[in-house]
């Protein structure tokens, strides 16, 4: 009977290394890993599942240092080499669940944690960008959506920010609807030409408040780790879908949407103006009670503090709690209860005949 031969050992570790390295699939490479203690020795000294990671999410490449937290990995005297092999095994172990993190088939579920900021807003707060997580299309008796600025150049663009549910977010898929003006003469559609959008962390230890106006250089405190080409948008009150090219990870919990053009002019006052109603960011959130992010200040360079240990005392659906629709009840409470607004809104209802409602 012929006998075995482990082609690891009859290739050797360099041919060996040209095949493993073309594994693209993160379960394919644990598997490969599995195999026997060399293969394992194999796949973890050329660190095979950190380059797989890199590949699939070239957001984690500012990654620099892995720390294990409450860690017993500390070495003794003269064993150095034992030290760095742990390190290797620890790396290993993050990059392979971060890789299946990412590969893995899971319901999609909207993202948005909370609205941070619009770059302009006509009529704040009633055209706010807090309107675009609005899951109906009106607040009290009026239409909910957000609005720029006029402008007479329709090449100045606008932004909207948010916060996701946590600092590590894979995403699929953004969703976006236009506004139709259904209240101005033929119903004009507020579109933009193109969207863009860029995903990555705050510069600043806290963020700033919702809504805060006039803080023209605020898109600057943000370090984009991910930014998409531009997917052209249809002039349509249609809730559309840009995909990404590939599964996204936000590193940082910031995502912001580019509206680059404009395409609709206002007839009562000659400017051009974006609107928006509905906005949605499809994915899902990696499980952060295993992992600590860190932005090293004055540079790109994050580190990730791994907690191996970390109970799973909660379902897949955890983070239900920390669900948008709990900032928005409370925004349109507050919007629908302030003496201002109210106002506003029972003298639109009065006369709704006579005045058009600004945009």
């Amino acid at each position: 009977m012929e006998s075995c031969r482990d082609f690891v050992d009859w290739l050797g570790p360099d041919a060996s290394s040209s095949v493993f390295i073309l594994l693209d699939n993160p379960t394919d490479l644990m598997s490969v890993s599995a195999v026997s203690r060399s293969w394992r020795r194999l796949v973890i000294a050329n660190r095979f599942c950190k380059a797989l990671c890199f590949r699939m999410c070239p957001e984690f490449s500012n990654l620099t240092l892995v720390v294990q937290a409450c860690s017993a990995l500390t070495s003794e005297a003269g064993s150095s080499s034992c030290a760095e092999w742990k390190n290797l095994e620890r790396e290993h172990s993050v990059y392979s669940y971060l890789s299946r993190s990412i590969a893995s088939v899971v319901r999609k579920r909207d993202c948005i944690f909370r609205a941070i900021r619009a770059s302009s807003t006509d009529n704040f707060p009633i055209e706010s960008i807090e309107h675009t997580l609005v899951p109906s299309n009106y607040v009290g008796m009026r239409s909910s959506y957000w609005s720029s600025e006029g402008q007479s150049n329709p090449e100045v663009p606008e932004t909207l920010t948010y916060r996701l549910l946590s600092e590590l977010c894979v995403v699929n898929e953004i969703l976006i609807q236009p506004f139709e003006a259904y209240f101005q003469p033929e119903n004009p559609i507020y579109s933009a030409k193109t969207v863009r959008f860029r995903m990555g962390h705050s510069r600043l230890p806290l963020e700033t408040s919702i809504g805060i106006q006039g803080e023209a250089s605020a898109d600057n405190n943000y370090e984009w780790t991910y930014i998409s080409p531009e997917f052209h948008m249809l002039q349509e009150n249609t809730l559309q879908s840009f995909k990404l090219p590939r599964p996204a990870v936000c590193v940082g919990g910031i995502l912001q949407i580019e509206l680059l053009g404009r395409v609709q002019v206002q007839q009562s006052d000659g400017l051009y103006y974006i609107c928006v109603c509905h906005v949605k960011v499809l994915g899902h959130s990696l499980k952060t009670r295993h992992f600590d992010v860190d932005f090293i200040k004055a540079s790109r360079e994050m580190v990730l503090t791994w907690r191996p240990e970390a109970e799973d005392c909660s379902s897949d659906d955890s983070e239900d709690q920390d669900s948008p629709i709990g900032h928005v009840t409370c925004f349109m409470s507050r919007t629908a209860m302030a003496p201002p607004l109210s106002e506003y809104f029972l003298g639109a209802a009065e006369s709704a005949s006579d005045d058009e409602p600004l945009l």
